[in-house]
């Protein structure tokens, strides 16, 4: 086989889910977007509706079809993007609940499907999705005479503890829905780390349940197998990969593996890169190239059949921190060639 592997455990993420529910006393509801954040939507949502999540949230409703087929009629789904044009047959026959974002949106809704279940989405700083205070305060009665379901907002630097963005949106949070009966979400992964005056009704955690910062305690989801295609010796002044960017300083082994930044393996990663055979890292040389990557085993004395790349100790924010991104985007730009495993 010339493809890598990527072993998903689901138990692992069952588990991460669990791990945050219990620091709140409210709901946890899991956030499933962008394909499962690259893990694949259908196996993760039903993993984690066996595990207790009644509430998912997607960015789009074209997403929520496999998520609804794999958890079935019961669990809420809050669409992020909240009713588009062209949206109201899917929002209908999958029963979802789209998060309104603008008063457009909101006629839109009420006119198209009366009766049916939305939430509201306010903007408290992001400058993102979101009523402003202003159009809310305008549409405040209107929106509260449809029983809206949810009513949320998001923080932009929940993952910086310290950083004063998060107490003024949340006290502006607070007054935008001072009064309100419906329930509140304010809270992700790094709003439910913030402590439990961010929590309110229901938490909404995403990267967190993949492994990801800033839950510095969760457990790793995902694994990278890659095979070897071939091992070759390299003389001293010999050059290795795209534009001679390593060259060989003594006799050595190398070995080029299968996968690249057609993989998600960001070309920009390479010169902070190591694969690991077993325990033992060894570093990645030259360009990362669309389909392969070459690796120093000189020191290894064996030639390896395959190298992990995503393991327990090199995570996704690890392999982000070599290519100058977020884990985020490692787990989303994993490509559709990796032989998936579910665990």
């Amino acid at each position: 086989m010339a493809t890598a592997k990527l072993t998903i455990d689901l138990a692992a993420l069952c588990r991460n889910w669990q791990a945050l529910d219990v620091m709140t006393q409210c709901e946890t509801a899991a956030v499933v977007k962008a394909d499962g954040y690259g893990l694949g939507a259908s196996r993760v949502a039903r993993a984690l509706a066996n595990a207790g999540a009644r509430r998912f949230f997607v960015a789009a409703a074209e997403e929520a079809s496999a998520v609804r087929e794999a958890v079935g009629t019961g669990p809420e789904i809050n669409v992020f993007s909240g009713h588009m044009a062209g949206d109201t047959d899917m929002i209908a026959d999958l029963g979802l609940t789209p998060m309104i974002n603008s008063l457009d949106q909101l006629l839109r809704h009420v006119e198209a499907l009366p009766g049916h279940a939305f939430g509201i989405q306010l903007d408290t700083g992001m400058n993102r999705l979101g009523m402003e205070p202003a159009e809310w305060s305008a549409v405040r009665s209107i929106a509260e005479d449809q029983n809206p379901s949810l009513i949320m907002s998001h923080l932009a630097c929940a993952d910086e503890p310290d950083h004063p963005m998060n107490a003024q949106q949340l006290q502006l949070f607070r007054d935008m829905t001072q009064g309100l009966q419906t329930p509140r979400s304010l809270a992700a992964t790094g709003g439910i780390l913030l402590g439990s005056e961010y929590h309110f009704d229901v938490t909404r955690p995403g990267v967190g349940l993949y492994g990801g910062f800033p839950f510095r305690d969760a457990e790793p989801v995902a694994n990278v197998s890659i095979p070897v295609i071939q091992c070759r010796d390299v003389q001293a002044g010999e050059t290795v990969g795209y534009s001679n960017t390593w060259t060989a300083t003594r006799p050595s082994r190398v070995a080029t593996i299968s996968a690249g930044y057609a993989d998600g393996l960001i070309r920009a990663m390479g010169a902070s890169l190591d694969l690991f055979y077993g325990s033992r890292a060894c570093p990645a040389i030259g360009r990362i190239s669309m389909d392969m990557i070459g690796v120093d085993v000189t020191d290894l004395g064996e030639d390896p059949d395959a190298f992990d790349i995503l393991t327990k100790d090199q995570t996704v924010d690890t392999l982000a921190a070599a290519a100058g991104t977020i884990g985020y985007e490692i787990l989303t730009s994993l490509g559709a060639r990796y032989t998936r495993r579910y665990v």
